[in-house]
């Protein structure tokens, strides 16, 4: 009996949990389908809204064309005659001698009025003013004072400047006169064998009887045995000749020989 009872509970019909469910979404979609049908037909049974016009003026009628009327042919006029004309007469013009037209006589210049002459007027004399004139006055004296001062000093020099040129006068000659001395004493052999024409200077140290001191080589030639024999040219040329005016006498002068110069 038990097992009887425990298969009949098991074929038992069993509540479905889906069933509920799909129930209430069935209702739901039949509801809305309904609404929409429902809320459309009642949309489109209203009325339309009625529309005023107002006219204020009424409207011209197009205008009729009119048919064209047929313009009727208009005969052409014949062509006139033609007449010959006659030919016309020229008369011949008559000459008229007109009379001479009688001159009348020229008239006489009217004399040109002069120009008057305006006295001209004297240019205003410049006022002199003392100040510059006194100024002009003393700038004047001052350079005539100084133009005198430089004539004086001119005078006070001339003597000394003509002194100094006749001293220079006096020592070229003497330094001409030594150079010849000596030069004549230099063998010309030794002079002649010197390539070129090169340069010797010497300072020659002198007593007060122009009798040679002391030699002393200041610039070579570049030719030691033309140097050599120049040395002993001057100490074979003592005493120098002495000069013209004592004034110009010097213990101590520098002599340039030039081998092509004898």
């Amino acid at each position: 009996m038990t097992a009887a009872a425990g298969v009949s509970g098991m074929f038992d019909e069993r509540i479905d949990p889906g069933r509920v469910t799909s129930f209430v979404l069935a209702a739901a979609m039949h509801l809305a389908l309904f609404a929409v049908l429902v809320f459309g037909v009642s949309w489109q049974n209203r009325p339309p809204e009625a529309v005023q016009v107002e006219l204020w003026d009424q409207p011209q009628p197009a205008p009729v064309q009119a048919e064209p009327k047929p313009v009727p042919e208009v005969a052409k006029p014949l062509p006139e005659p033609v007449v010959a004309k006659p030919e016309p007469v020229i008369a011949k013009p008559e000459i008229a001698i007109k009379e001479p037209l009688k001159t009348k006589p020229a008239a006489k210049p009217l004399p040109k009025p002069e120009p008057k002459l305006e006295p001209k007027a004297e240019p205003a004399k410049p006022k002199v003013d003392e100040t510059q004139k006194r100024l002009r006055e003393e700038s004047a004296r001052e350079l005539n004072a100084l133009a005198a001062e430089r004539e004086s000093q001119r005078l006070r020099d001339q003597p000394a400047k003509d002194a100094g040129a006749a001293n220079a006068k006096a020592l070229a000659t003497w330094m001409g006169k030594i150079q010849i001395h000596i030069r004549s004493r230099i063998n010309k052999d030794i002079a002649d064998a010197v390539p070129g024409n090169p340069t010797s200077v010497f300072i020659v140290t002198l007593l007060p009887n122009c009798e040679v001191l002391k030699i002393a080589l200041q610039k070579s030639g570049g030719n030691k045995t033309y140097d050599d024999e120049v040395e002993r040219a001057i100490l074979r040329a003592s005493p120098l000749p002495k000069p013209d005016k004592a004034e110009v006498f010097d213990r101590e002068l520098r002599l340039t020989f030039r081998p092509k110069d004898i």
